[in-house]
């Protein structure tokens, strides 16, 4: 039985639990439940809080996990990434009040503030910087204010909280972060791992394209193909009228408006998208 530690709390949480229906699986209905049995799938979830998942991963307590990418490279843990899951991104930002005036060079002997302490002395060191870590649980946009710190090391999503606290993000992301399976450094893939890994995979390109459909005559099929090449190839299929065809292709869903409107001007008719469940490739 396949054991996978999912976050019980937090952003990761929900998303990852919507993931795993999607992909077939059983999950929770109650927060307050902490172990899960899907015995249809052979697998086990463990509900536990997302710091903590990288490490019983790499402890091989359990055999896979989600978390986000930061936590796992701070947590120092035995545990690698097997893939990316496209959700909960967000970018890792040093900040400071002038940030937009400082570079990275500035934080030499200055204190910085985060909750990421392996994941920021890491970065500091890797890059000759002499810096002074302080760790703090949370709120580290206070730090700068209470005179904890000088500058701070922190998830940024859109920025607001920190223009708020008077602050501006400086020099290159230390990290570009999402949700992510895990998996114990020194474990052997299995094929429970490989069938969960397939199932996910369906679930990320079920989101991200969708099916389209439409006829068009054969003689404008070659630009029309252009427009719909397909994850491999599309389907051309006859119509009653020999002059027609159908044509079934996927499409990327963040482009499939501005295709169906080139599709239209190529003289495709009766174009119809359609919505992905899961798929796979």
């Amino acid at each position: 039985m396949l054991r996978i530690a999912i976050p019980n709390k937090g952003s990761l949480s929900e998303p990852a639990s919507r993931m795993l229906s999607e992909a077939g699986y059983r999950q929770r209905r109650e927060s307050r439940e902490l172990v899960l049995v899907d015995s249809e799938n052979d697998v086990e979830f463990f509900y536990i809080r997302p710091r903590d998942v990288a490490v019983y991963v790499g402890a091989g307590t359990v055999d896979v996990g989600i978390t986000g990418r930061d936590l796992l490279l701070d947590s120092g843990a035995n545990a690698v990434e097997h893939r990316g899951l496209g959700f909960a991104r967000a970018t890792f930002r040093f900040a400071a009040p002038g940030g937009e005036h400082l570079s990275l060079a500035d934080l030499a002997g200055k204190r910085v503030a985060t909750s990421y302490d392996a994941l920021v002395t890491n970065y500091l060191a890797d890059h000759g910087i002499d810096a002074e870590v302080v760790h703090l649980d949370g709120a580290v946009e206070s730090s700068v204010r209470l005179g904890v710190a000088d500058a701070i090391a922190d998830v940024v999503e859109t920025g607001s909280t920190l223009r708020a606290a008077g602050m501006a993000t400086f020099g290159e992301p230390l990290l570009r972060s999402e949700a992510i399976l895990i998996r114990n450094a020194d474990a052997p893939l299995t094929r429970e791992l490989e069938i969960l890994d397939g199932r996910l995979e369906g679930v990320i390109m079920a989101r991200n394209y969708v099916l389209m459909d439409y006829d068009i005559q054969r003689d404008n099929l070659d630009r029309a193909v252009k427009l719909t090449p397909g994850y491999q190839s599309p389907t051309v299929s006859p119509l009653h009228d020999e002059n027609w065809v159908a044509v079934r292709a996927m499409v990327e869903r963040n482009t499939m408006n501005r295709v169906m409107d080139d599709l239209h001007d190529a003289g495709a008719r009766g174009i119809i998208v359609t919505p992905i469940i899961t798929s796979r490739i």
